[in-house]
């Protein structure tokens, strides 16, 4: 397995009101991603949004700063709306970041659920599934091919129709990134459609558990299901998962110190905030069956292992600094996942 963080820099207010700033969070990330590095974390991500409560409307060009302030780590979106992106400009940014980062550049490709993207862009929110699907189908074609010609012509040689991008006759697709494929991973939520495809693709998967696993293994299934009927090698099917993340020594530290900070973050931050978050329903949320990650590094160790058992991952990322929980918290839980609960997975796994 590899192990990661990522945030969405969400700019929660605090108690008295008051907004982080977004240099300040943007900085901050920078420095939580250098140490993130330094501790030996395989990969850091950054969500896309387009609101004024948070501080990542173009991730990429703070994944680029984060590159010439790390060694190692891999450098992604969390994810990528490429529902209302142009795929070229998607391709061109993250081929630059690949040769800014020597080589550590991926992309993780959602529809996402935030939907202020659609109106900005001047996309129709109708229109959802289909933008997604061609936009994705193109970035994969421009992965593979220098010059492109969109769209590609049908199987009896004539133009197919056209359809979410306009047309393009050899057009050139540069610059080419470092890595000969720019890893893609397919990010998804619940729809059982979406498995099917990302399996058909033989794309990596990328799973938000906002619930618990237990929830997601039939879709698992689905998507190795499809993958392996279209011919992909099981290796090619990975999964990864992320989860909101809180660690601290002991259980009841954790939970005391990240719950209203948590809170915040539901109240505010949500597609759809939610009211009022009671302590009730934060602790049904970080119990066995829910998908908040909160705890001790045993408890939380024991969680990821038990996800691994379940649907067979490759991957973990913790959703970290959420809400108004200060630098040095979440720095310290940082520290905690990758000394203490990497090690113990790996441990484990036999990955020793």
């Amino acid at each position: 397995m590899d192990f990661g963080i990522f945030t969405f820099g969400e700019l929660t207010r605090d108690p008295s009101g008051n907004t982080r700033p977004a240099a300040e969070r943007i900085d901050e990330t920078i420095r939580l991603a250098k140490l993130a590095d330094e501790a030996g974390l395989d990969i850091v991500g950054l969500g896309e949004h387009h609101r004024h409560d948070f501080a990542f409307s173009a991730p990429e060009i703070v994944l680029a700063a984060i590159a010439r302030e790390t060694k190692r780590i891999r450098l992604t979106t969390a994810v990528t709306v490429l529902s209302t992106q142009d795929p070229a400009r998607v391709f061109e940014q993250f081929a630059t970041l690949d040769i800014v980062s020597s080589g550590r550049a991926e992309i993780i490709a959602g529809r996402g659920v935030f939907p202020e993207s659609f109106p900005l862009f001047g996309y129709d929110p109708a229109n959802y599934d289909a933008l997604f699907e061609d936009k994705l189908e193109l970035l994969l074609q421009m992965r593979e091919q220098p010059n492109v010609t969109w769209p590609a012509n049908g199987a009896d040689g004539s133009p197919a129709a056209k359809r979410a991008h306009h047309a393009l006759r050899d057009a050139a697709i540069a610059p080419r990134p470092v890595q000969e494929r720019l890893p893609i991973w397919r990010g998804v939520g619940g729809t059982p459609s979406s498995f099917v495809r990302a399996g058909q693709a033989g794309l990596p998967l990328f799973l938000a558990l906002l619930s618990g696993h237990q929830h997601f293994a039939r879709l698992v299934d689905l998507y190795r299901t499809a993958g392996a009927q279209a011919g992909h090698a099981a290796s090619t099917l990975k999964v990864g998962t992320g989860s909101h993340f809180f660690a601290a020594p002991t259980s009841q530290e954790a939970h005391d110190t990240f719950y209203p900070h948590y809170a915040a973050y539901i109240e505010q931050n949500m597609p759809r905030p939610a009211g009022r978050f009671p302590r009730e329903h934060f602790e049904a949320w970080a119990g066995p069956g829910g998908g908040l990650l909160v705890g001790s590094p045993a408890q939380i160790t024991e969680r990821i292992l038990a996800t691994h058992e379940a649907l067979g991952t490759s991957r973990f990322m913790a959703q970290v600094g959420l809400g108004t929980l200060p630098f040095a918290e979440t720095a310290a839980s940082v520290e905690l996942l990758a000394t203490e609960i990497v090690p113990a997975v790996k441990k484990a796994l036999g990955e020793n």
